[in-house]
């Protein structure tokens, strides 16, 4: 999706736009019973009285009320108790409300009509309210169901269309290609050199494989196979590079059994062997997961040469920005992701909330 599409499409989402239509909405409905009132004849003063202002000022409190309720039921109560199958409290949340309309319609009535010798009568309130207690309740209600709905099938959309777009990547180059044809080159060669290291790398070669082509369609692995396939490609790449490259590798899971979605991790793997290796004195790639009451921290660090002009790789992998994204559809808020640069080194941290 391009930009400009991008930009067409969520001019109606920005918040000014929906408290401005919100407000008018509301102003709309409760002027109904002002608009819809018969004219105010002046030859007819006697059978027809200009509404008090007291009146008003107390139509104007009560709205308010109205409207907090609406938004309490819509964004609080249904949420909250609806959605989690907590009927009785819901129950008692509305029969609490009432009590609280009831009390701000008398209160109000005191403030402003008392002094007018009108007598306040429960009977009135309850006739003249239900009506508009029952509309603010369903609607408020309808409208929070219409919302979550249309926010999770949006949410389904952009997770389909970044599936659709991270498939090919998946199944093309989600490791690099210049990574598979130099662990073939060094297998040729340890072949020639009849390397006790031949087996047991192919035997990585083929877990690394193996997960890429048939394990990366399931929506989320244990996160166990995930780490065999970071380890698989850690230890290969040091079987590449040798002592050129320190690297220093601590992947461990502390309780549970955890799950995470196929290939979240080896970008920022990738990345480290990419940028962090070369013509850069003292090469040291620093690896770090650990999984511990439901939370999964994963920490990658490499030196890099500040002094290399970047070249792009189109075949390189999906690319940290990419990764941003997926990690935004899949997480949302239950994530965290810095990246920074210091002294010479660069680093990724992440952390996933797993519950």
């Amino acid at each position: 999706m391009d930009k400009d599409t991008q930009q067409k499409q969520a001019w109606y989402t920005k918040k000014w736009v929906t408290i401005t239509l919100h407000t008018a909405v509301w102003i709309l409905m409760f002027s109904l019973p002002f608009l819809l009132r018969p004219s105010y004849d002046s030859n007819k003063a006697h059978l027809q009285e200009q509404p008090h202002y007291d009146w008003l000022y107390m139509y104007s409190c009560m709205a308010i009320v109205w409207i907090s309720f609406f938004y309490a039921n819509a964004y609080i109560f249904i949420p909250k108790y609806i959605y989690t199958k907590k009927y009785w409290l819901y129950l008692a949340s509305q029969l609490l409300c009432i009590v609280i309309i009831l009390g701000a319609d008398r209160f109000c009535f005191w403030l402003f009509l008392e002094s007018t010798d009108k007598t306040y009568r429960l009977r009135g309130f309850i006739t003249y309210n239900t009506f508009t207690y029952l509309f603010i309740s369903i609607s408020s209600t309808a409208y929070q169901f219409i919302e979550d709905r249309m926010r999770l099938d949006k949410l389904a959309k952009d997770r389909e269309n970044e599936n659709l777009k991270t498939e090919l990547a998946f199944l093309r180059s989600q490791v690099s290609p210049h990574f598979m044809f130099n662990v073939l080159n060094n297998m040729v060669s340890l072949a020639r050199k009849q390397s006790d290291q031949l087996e047991p790398s192919l035997i990585k070669l083929s877990s690394l494989m193996r997960y890429m082509l048939y394990e990366t369609d399931e929506d989320k692995v244990p996160l166990e196979r995930e780490i065999e396939y970071l380890q698989s490609y850690i230890d290969l790449q040091q079987q590449r590079f040798g002592k050129k490259v320190k690297v220093s590798v601590n992947l461990e899971v502390a309780d549970g059994h955890y799950e995470v979605e196929p290939m979240l991790l080896i970008p920022f793997v990738e990345n480290a062997f990419k940028h962090g290796t070369g013509m850069i004195e003292d090469a040291q790639i620093e690896i770090s997961l650990k999984a511990a009451n439901n939370i999964l921290n994963f920490t990658v660090r490499n030196r890099f040469n500040t002094t290399t002009v970047e070249v792009k790789d189109k075949t390189s992998g999906i690319g940290l920005n990419n990764v941003k994204r997926r990690l935004s559809l899949l997480y949302g808020k239950n994530h965290n992701l810095w990246i920074t640069t210091n002294d010479n080194w660069f680093l990724v941290s992440l952390q996933l909330n797993m519950h």
